[in-house]
């Protein structure tokens, strides 16, 4: 389930991309399928970082040289100043509260013309979620903020930098959240949780074209990630 879409970011031959709080590695594995481009993960979570290990390491024709990965903490990267072409930060910048911190470490290892993709949860669906449950809001390595579109464009501005493009992703795991929320946000045994669990999994596995489609619609209205493609103005 990737958030950002590759094919607009024009990556080539050489390129060195970082996914900064790559997790359990999915936006690493769509990476690998992108000929000659060096791609960097890190993650405070070794367990996360065991996984895209291993998950990479089940990829055809993937080479293991073209990627690094390394537990580091987004607020100090262990990189050079301008090492990257590209900086992914996918569904991270919610769970920092030193996120001016994190965000002045992401452009710091951005070469001058590169290419920044934020994705933060949307406004509206996580708002949803916080009223209708407190233990989520408050959990533990929870999410500590919801952003405005706004709030992300000015953040970047005074940084010099420009969106030039806009995406909503994942409509379609909204009300999977807010049942979650609704019947206690760790209930997995709640019959709605467990089925709606398995049709997003399926949907992942198989990608059937009608499902595709009504997320494709959908996301304008109600998708559960915004997504910010900046580069320097």
């Amino acid at each position: 389930m990737l958030t950002v879409d590759f094919p607009e970011l024009g990556l080539q031959l050489g390129n060195a991309v970082l996914d900064a709080g790559c997790g359990t590695g999915r936006h690493l594995r769509g990476l690998a399928g992108i000929p000659g481009v060096r791609y960097f993960g890190i993650d405070t979570k070794k367990e996360d970082l065991d996984k895209a290990c291993a998950s990479l390491a089940e990829i055809p024709g993937s080479s293991a040289d073209n990627c690094h990965i390394a537990r580091a903490d987004i607020r100090n990267l262990p990189f050079s100043d301008g090492f990257f072409d590209c900086v992914i930060c996918s569904e991270v910048l919610e769970h920092i509260w030193e996120h001016e911190q994190a965000l002045e470490e992401l452009i710091r290892v951005l070469k001058p013309k590169g290419s920044l993709v934020i994705s933060v949860p949307r406004y509206f669906p996580e708002k949803i979620c916080w009223l209708l449950s407190r233990a989520y809001r408050n959990e533990e390595g929870g999410h500590v903020r919801i952003y405005k579109k706004d709030k992300v464009l000015n953040m970047l501005k005074k940084y010099g930098f420009k969106c030039w493009k806009i995406n909503y992703k994942h409509a379609l795991h909204v009300p999977y959240w807010w049942i979650k929320c609704l019947v206690g946000h760790k209930n997995e045994s709640n019959l709605l949780v467990k089925y709606y669990k398995k049709f997003l999994e399926w949907d992942i596995m198989h990608k059937p074209f009608w499902v595709r489609f009504l997320e494709e619609f959908l996301n304008p209205f109600m998708g559960k990630s915004i997504v910010f493609y900046f580069k320097k103005d």
